[in-house]
């Protein structure tokens, strides 16, 4: 009895903790609010200094340069910076609340190819990571699966939600394949040599994807059923995009170019670290490139030692569509994406262009930039206030955030401790 006690204890302090954590989503916009003031990064390249911007029920009606004496409730920005709320795209935020938890992960299923498992029925609009993002300017995500050959189907949410369903913003938007690679590190424990070595199996692995494929393509409603081939038909009729990870010049290529002959037409790569030797490629078949974010070290031997930090800048100049990811890296560092980008300004980015890399660029490979990444006239007031350079970790302090016209909290965990333990010090 007293085990069990201690049991039912336990449980209750712990859903008390997470209750107490979470921030209650925010009310429907129910007045017309202006900006007034402020410097406007528009994620599209441009910017508006001094400007006003005017939103009602959630979408922006009105941005230009030069205050507005309209009478409404005025937001003054004077000093400050308004930025589109960041987008943080192939990431398993809401599927993984502590990595050292299994029962706490939902990010990966069994089996290889598994097209119909819907990353977003497992999302938890309440987790403490998804509210950790928010105080930095991320405001929307595409929710992936991870693991297998094809992992399931993603959905693009918002983070300010009760449920999936709120949080959901485009649904089962696209299909992730993980791409084989054509090396792979050495097997020590069965006596293979460390390092890289070919991968014998790869072209059994390609074989045996293009049987899937066109086993998938070949499916009709007539045939036996079959809820994976039937999760691909969006791919065959440009529902869907095909989320391609892959990294080598090689895998790159032979993934595009089956993907095309299987008559997939919306590609997208993620990861890309070697696509900067085949942006023609890339340009002639418009593959946009999800690459991963700038905090890494070069692979290979012979790399550029800042090839990580230059890669998405490479890729730009050339003229490829790209977007910044964080895949790869824990979900809770997700929130540094801004400061990704900021990165590359330290190569020789224009600040606004990197920014496009987090906003505007990554809203156009979704396929959500008829409402999100960019600050317009009939888009989604998705964005944030900033007391300085969003790019920048020292000034990105924000002051307000707004999704779909909400007024969303930017209390989260971290603030709470900070609360705490600044009166224990004096500090308040």
């Amino acid at each position: 009895m007293k085990i069990l006690k201690s049991i039912l204890a336990v449980v209750v302090f712990m859903v008390a903790t997470t209750v107490s954590a979470q921030q209650t989503p925010a009310d429907k916009q129910s007045e017309v609010l202006i900006v007034n003031g402020g410097t406007y990064h528009l994620g599209n390249g441009n910017v508006i200094t001094n400007g006003h911007m005017i939103f009602e029920d959630g979408r922006i009606t009105a941005i230009a340069e030069g205050q507005t004496r309209k009478m409404s409730k005025i937001i003054d920005g004077t000093g400050k910076h308004i930025y589109p709320g960041f987008i943080a795209p192939a990431k398993s935020l809401g599927l993984i609340e502590v990595n050292a938890v299994r029962a706490s992960k939902d990010e990966d299923e069994l089996g290889e190819y598994i097209p119909n498992i819907r990353s977003i029925i497992a999302y938890n609009a309440e987790s403490k990571v998804i509210e950790s993002m928010r105080p930095n300017g991320v405001l929307l995500s595409q929710i992936a699966p991870q693991g297998g050959r094809i992992s399931g189907s993603s959905t693009i949410v918002q983070f300010d939600a009760w449920n999936w369903e709120d949080a959901a913003v485009k649904i089962d938007d696209g299909i992730h394949l993980n791409w084989p690679s054509s090396f792979r590190r050495g097997r020590w424990w069965e006596g293979e040599p460390r390092g890289y070595q070919p991968n014998k199996e790869y072209g059994n692995q390609i074989s045996e994807l293009k049987n899937y494929v066109a086993s998938s393509k070949a499916y009709t409603d007539t045939s036996v059923a079959n809820e994976a081939y039937k999760a691909m038909q969006g791919l065959f009729n440009g529902d869907k995009k095909l989320y391609i990870y892959a990294d080598g010049e090689k895998e790159i290529i032979d993934a595009v170019t089956t993907a095309k002959e299987s008559g997939i037409q919306s590609i997208v790569i993620v990861g890309g670290y070697e696509a900067h030797k085949i942006t023609d490629f890339l340009k002639k078949n418009a593959v946009p490139v999800l690459v991963q974010h700038t905090h890494n070290l070069p692979e290979m031997a012979d790399d550029d030692y800042d090839l990580p930090y230059k890669l998405p800048k490479l890729l730009a100049d050339a003229g490829v569509l790209v977007g910044l990811q964080n895949s790869g890296a824990s979900n809770f560092q997700t929130r540094n994406l801004p400061f990704y980008a900021g990165q590359l300004v330290g190569q020789g980015m224009d600040k606004e262009t990197a920014l496009q890399l987090i906003t505007g660029n990554t809203a156009k490979i979704l396929g959500i930039d008829d409402s999100y990444g960019t600050l317009e006239v009939g888009k989604s007031a998705t964005f944030f206030i900033s007391k300085g350079d969003a790019l920048d970790m020292r000034t990105n302090i924000l002051t307000k955030a707004f999704i779909d016209g909400r007024d969303i909290s930017l209390e989260t965990h971290q603030t709470e401790l900070w609360r705490r333990y600044a009166k224990k010090y004096g500090q308040e």
